[in-house]
């Protein structure tokens, strides 16, 4: 009876080419290995992409993919760095490796600020739509960034579906140093299957593939992926969909004197009203059987993200409130 909007899933199934997909999948097959390059994934990611299979690298959720670049572009003793508040996997990736994490903190609209250039990392993670704020940076500043900053950028494009067609794939293909990132978990509706990807040069790429597990993505996985990337209208629609609901819920939660950060994902940071508790209002909307992200503690103690929904979800939510 709950309804969950704490996880950025998709309200939406994925398309039904998935499920044909599933249906007549070969079980029999399971006896035998994955490919270990996903050498039919990677060409049609790289087709649709304008790029060639050896600038592609396929993973287990784009969480491998984050991981492996940690280990490949980071050294003991050195860092990575992001900005504060982001994705909070950057960090525990960080502190696996046991190097370094710099941050730099955003300003106080969530928007873009400029590292300091003598910001001491050889990584950046840069999350365009940032999480959990769900603020689109400007590109011409992202490419400045980038052109200066002598590690690796990895922009993590997780919600980038959700943000009307800006992306920035083109920096990954002219410059040597970055990274995209990708996930069918969110636009695509396989947060239920680890599927992601990522796009460079192919020297990056070809360091990710030196420390990958090797049998990275199963069977199935690869299967169910390429039917999904056939069928790019589907997800289109999907995302078009819960954008029209994210800026009928932004207009609402404000008319009820929410501040609501201008997002470009699936999901809302929002401020409650003066007098009311982020805090209090997380507990008291899961005692309805609703569920939000919280996050205490620092610039984020008094901010809620709300996943997109089916707009009935919406509704329960609001009828909540």
């Amino acid at each position: 009876g709950l309804i969950k909007l704490n996880t950025n899933e998709n309200p939406y199934p994925p398309s039904p080419a998935v499920a044909r997909m599933l249906a007549d999948f070969a079980a029999e097959s399971l006896r035998l290995y994955p490919d270990p390059v996903c050498a039919a994934l990677r060409a049609r990611i790289a087709a649709q992409a304008g790029v060639g299979s050896e600038n592609v690298f396929v993973g287990n959720g784009s969480d491998e993919v984050l991981r492996l670049v940690t280990r490949a572009f980071t050294r003991p003793g050195g860092a990575a760095a992001a900005f504060a508040p982001s994705y909070s996997l950057y960090p525990v990736l960080a502190a696996a490796e046991e190097v370094g994490y710099r941050t730099v903190p955003l300003a106080d609209d969530f928007g873009w600020t400029e590292p300091p250039a003598d910001l001491d990392a050889s990584l950046f993670f840069l999350a365009n739509p940032n999480a959990p704020t769900g603020v689109f940076y400007p590109l011409p500043a992202i490419e400045s960034f980038c052109r200066r900053f002598p590690g690796v950028v990895l922009v993590d494009e997780a919600y980038v579906d959700f943000s009307g067609g800006r992306n920035a794939l083109e920096l990954a293909k002219k410059l040597p140093n970055v990274l995209v990132a990708r996930t069918m978990s969110k636009s695509f509706s396989f947060a239920g299957l680890r599927i992601g990807w990522t796009i460079g040069s192919a020297d990056l790429i070809g360091a990710l593939y030196k420390l990958k597990d090797s049998y990275n993505v199963d069977r199935l996985a690869q299967a169910l992926a390429l039917a999904a990337l056939g069928d790019w209208p589907w997800m289109e629609a999907n995302a078009r969909k819960i954008v029209a609901t994210r800026e009928r819920v932004a207009a609402e939660l404000e008319k009820r004197g929410f501040r609501v950060v201008p997002s470009a994902s699936n999901f809302l940071f929002v401020e409650p009203p003066a007098g009311r508790s982020a805090a209090r209002l997380f507990a008291d909307l899961r005692e309805k059987k609703i569920l939000v992200r919280y996050f205490p503690g620092g610039r984020t103690d008094n901010f809620l993200r709300v996943s997109i929904g089916t707009d009935a979800q919406m509704d329960a939510f609001f009828a909540a409130i």
